[in-house]
């Protein structure tokens, strides 16, 4: 199944950014780096016309947890605007935002 057709499921911009909000600060934990790196590719293609990131390749690369809620995302766009308003709830409330430790730790921050 391609992922091409992604970028034109959203109602607008805004719609789209917090999607990719949701893959950038919750589920693309870059101390997981092959399975960021494929997470970023979705992130990209999301608003873009051309395939970054196929399924398969997100089935080999990202965990079950994070590839179920990725194919509910796929669906929910593929459904109506209402559905991705819905998975970007439900992402926010099942996964945290990513804390970036290394930042944390080259500013001097322990907390």
């Amino acid at each position: 199944m391609t992922l091409t057709d992604l970028s034109y499921g959203f109602r607008e911009d805004d719609q789209r950014r917090r999607v990719q909000a949701v893959i950038h600060d919750r589920l693309a934990d870059d101390r997981e780096p092959q399975e960021c790196r494929y997470l970023t590719r979705l992130w990209w293609q999301l608003g873009m016309p051309y395939q970054e990131v196929s399924l398969a390749q997100l089935s080999l690369n990202v965990r079950k947890s994070k590839l179920d809620v990725l194919e509910r995302l796929i669906r929910a766009i593929r459904t109506s605007h209402d559905e991705i308003d819905a998975w970007v709830a439900t992402a926010q409330d099942t996964f945290p935002v990513i804390q970036d430790r290394g930042f944390r730790a080259a500013s001097g921050d322990d907390g």
